[in-house]
Formats: structure tokens, C-alpha cells, sequence
């Protein structure tokens, strides 16, 4: 299943979007999800930071179109986190990838023969791409790449800080096919003096009181080399998008945060001006220092001068066992997870079997590119019945490693302190154990 997705051809990206290119995504109710949890209700009760907190947020499973049983945190905003069982493989299935908004009113019907992407702005040729055009008139490419909350494990913070209180599964990781964003900007014409791209989507709706943001709008520098990797994609893991991750396009950009990964991309706009609006001079800041960390005392006082936060921070998950079960003493147990970076790949993921205070290697999966998640194994046998503290850290190829401290800011972003998992291990005793 993993090969046929690294290898999907024009042709076939054509075929299915010209199946999709038939269809207006049908509009649906969304009652079910409000009767059961109230709008911006936070999740209670607290998730973290203890010793051992819950893996996923803690929250009802809810239903949405496209969607498998996922945990609703919020309504409207729509914010539904993964679970964890979801990530034992490298590729994050379509139907389960974690779902976030920003405002209320996003868009639950796209008419492809009414639709265009439109490049405008300080161009020398404004453009209007139909869906086909985009398909048939660029060359498609691909490329694997794991899209991550900026707030993906907010609910670890303390002292807790406001937002969605994700636990860990705010991230997927998928195949992304479509058009270099460099390539669209060059068919439109930059012209000289220009400063930024900013993008554009279709959510609109009131957003923080005061703000005047009733439009989701993201920039980055024009000069800055992460456009060079963005794709425009129309395809995910080799199918048209479920229209609650973006369709019909969404902006990939590898390495960072899903922030600038525009979803329902329908405007790209070339700035001559730095863009000031909400969403990039108030919103996704963190202090300019190292891991973007502060305190509560420092952020009172003021002065504390922040910066838009951008690549994603190296991490790594023990996904299985995950503490749910007791385990038989002297059973030979092989321990999963991934690992990911934005500053490239992965070469070295660690276990401790002792609450990090040794460490060794373990063995890493097929090496899916540089933004990917990167699965990992080792073998682990417990002979003694007691309760063991198993972590997991990674290191990626620019010699960044996992921390074991935390972090704060009052945004609740860039979290990748060293997890740790609690296993019981239990006696065997006619075949049980207890």
C-alpha cells in the first residue's frame, strides 16, 4: 500500500481528479458533533503534564463526513485530533488525518466548473487557473511530508495556557502531490520589489474579538527558501483531499508548522508590503529565544520580543505498547514509533528502559524524504515484574536532538520535550499474568 502511494503517475492523478472534478461536494449537517460537545467547549480534564499523561486529548468520538471516528475538541471552529493507534504505520490514512480551523464558517460545498485559483497582486500577469488547467498544463510532483498543529500537545503546558488542549495526535503525515508553488508564481510574473506571498483559503467567520480576522490569511518571505520545496497539491496519498483537510487544494510547505499550510488554497497573492494583518503580526508568535521559551513572569513584565514561528522542532513517539495492558514478564516485546523534524531527516532515534538515564539505538524504517515521519523499532524484554518508564528521543540530520526539558510560551507551541511511557509488567502464573 505504502509503494503504490510513492508512485502515483499523471495519469492516474488525472483520473481521479477528473472523478473528482464531476462532483460538488454535497452540503452536510454538522448537529450530531454540537449536540454532543457545546461550541469552543474546552476538553476536561486536564491532560498533562504528569508523569504519565493521557496519549490522545481527552474527548468524544465524533463523526464527520470523509471522516473515521475521531476525538472532537471543538465544534466551530472544527479542531479533530488522531488517534493513536492511527500511527503505527508511516502514512496517516486520509479518513483519519487530525482536522483544525480557525473560524467558524468553513466551506462544506466547492463546484469545480465554478472554482479558480487566482495568482494576483504585484505580478506582471495575473492569472486565474481552473482545476483542470492545473493539472493538465503543470507538471505534477510529490513529495512526503508530516503537517503538524502549531499547538499539537498544548494540553502538556504548565502553567496551562489557552487554546485547543491537543494532546499528541494534532500531526499526520502523508504523500502530497501537485504543482511547485515556485512554478505558479513564475507563470504569473513576480515583479521586482516584491516582499512576500500571502494565501488565502476559503474559511471566512468572525475570529478573536477585536481582531478584525474574519479572514484566515498567511505570508512568507518571498526570499525564504522553504517556497522552493512548497507544492500546491490537489492529492493526498493519491486521492482528491476529504474536504475537511482543504480540498480542492492545499498549500504544503515541508518542514513547517501547519499554519502556512493553507487549506481550500483559492488566492495567492504577491505582496510589494509586509503583511500585517492578524493572523502573521498578532497570531503564531513565540519569543525570539532559544526553543521559544519564557514565563509567565517575563511575558507580565513585557518587552519579550517574539517572532513567527516556522519549522517544526524534532520529535519522536512511542506508539506501541502504550501502557493500556500489562505485559508478561520475560516476553520478548518489540517497541514502535516515529520520529519526524522540519529541519530535515531523521538518523537516530534512542530508547531508555529506565526513565532516560541510559540510552541505545534503535532501528530505523525506510527513509520516506526528509520531512516524512520515519518509523523505528527495537526489541525489549522485561524479565523483572515492575512498572518501567520507557522514552524515546530522536536526532535529525542537522544534529538537533530531543530535549528533556520543557517549554512555555503563551501560545503553547513548539513542544517536543522527551516522551515517556508508563508499561506494567506483570508475573506469569498459569499462563496469566498478574
Amino acid at each position: 500500500m505504502e509503494q503504490r502511494r510513492q508512485n502515483v503517475s499523471r495519469r492516474d492523478a488525472l483520473k481521479l481528479l477528473s472523478a473528482a472534478g464531476g462532483l460538488t461536494i454535497v452540503k452536510w449537517s454538522r448537529s450530531t458533533f454540537a449536540e454532543q460537545l457545546p461550541v469552543n467547549q474546552e476538553i476536561e480534564p486536564f491532560t498533562g503534564p504528569g508523569p504519565n499523561p493521557h496519549w490522545n486529548s481527552v474527548g468524544p468520538y465524533v463523526g464527520e463526513p470523509q471522516k473515521a471516528p475521531l476525538i472532537g475538541l471543538t465544534d466551530r471552529p472544527v479542531q479533530l485530533e488522531t488517534p493513536r493507534s492511527y500511527f503505527r504505520s508511516v502514512f496517516t490514512p486520509n479518513d483519519a488525518f487530525y482536522v483544525r480551523w480557525h473560524l467558524p464558517d468553513i466551506p462544506n460545498r466547492v463546484d469545480l466548473a465554478e472554482w479558480g485559483l487566482k495568482i494576483e497582486g504585484n505580478v506582471n500577469k495575473p492569472l486565474t487557473l481552473s482545476f483542470s488547467e492545473l493539472t493538465e498544463k503543470f507538471k505534477p510532483v510529490s513529495v512526503t511530508a508530516v503537517n503538524q498543529c502549531s499547538g499539537n500537545s498544548r494540553s502538556r503546558f504548565q502553567p496551562r495556557v489557552a487554546g485547543g488542549q491537543w494532546g499528541n495526535g494534532a500531526m499526520g503525515n502523508a504523500l502530497w502531490t501537485g504543482v511547485r508553488l515556485r512554478e505558479l508564481l513564475d507563470a504569473a510574473g513576480v515583479k521586482q520589489g516584491s516582499v512576500q506571498v500571502q494565501f488565502q483559503g476559503l474559511e471566512t467567520g468572525p475570529g478573536p474579538q477585536g481582531s478584525g480576522s474574519n479572514v484566515f490569511l498567511k505570508s512568507l518571505e518571498l526570499s525564504d527558501s522553504a517556497l522552493d520545496e512548497a507544492v500546491v497539491a490537489y492529492l493526498m496519498n493519491g486521492e482528491p483531499l476529504p474536504m475537511l483537510n482543504g480540498f480542492p487544494l492545499r498549500l504544503v510547505v515541508p518542514g513547517y508548522f501547519a499554519t502556512y499550510w493553507m487549506k481550500c488554497l483559492t488566492w495567492i497573492r504577491v505582496l510589494a508590503t509586509p503583511d500585517e494583518n492578524f493572523w502573521m503580526k498578532t497570531a503564531y508568535r513565540v519569543p525570539d529565544t532559544l526553543r521559544g521559551n519564557t514565563t509567565p513572569e517575563e511575558m507580565k513584565a513585557g518587552g519579550v520580543k517574539t517572532i513567527a514561528i516556522s519549522r517544526m522542532p524534532v520529535r519522536s513517539f512511542l506508539i506501541s505498547p502504550d501502557g493500556s495492558s500489562k505485559i508478561p514478564a520475560g516476553m520478548n516485546v518489540t517497541l514502535r514509533g516515529i520520529a519526524f523534524s522540519g529541519y530535515g531527516k531523521i538518523v537516530k532515534v534512542e530508547v531508555s528502559e529506565d526513565g532516560t538515564k541510559t540510552w541505545r539505538e534503535a532501528r530505523l524504517g525506510e527513509d520516506h524524504g526528509a520531512y516524512s515521519f520515519r518509523t523505528w523499532e527495537a526489541q525489549w524484554t522485561p524479565k523483572i515484574p515492575r512498572s518501567y518508564t520507557l522514552a524515546v528521543r530522536a536526532t535529525d540530520e542537522k544534529g538537533k536532538v530531543q530535549p528533556d526539558e520543557p517549554v512555555w510560551n503563551p501560545g503553547g507551541y513548539l513542544w517536543n520535550k522527551i516522551e515517556k511511557q508508563e508499561i506494567v509488567v506483570g508475573k506469569v502464573s498459569g499462563g496469566e499474568s498478574r
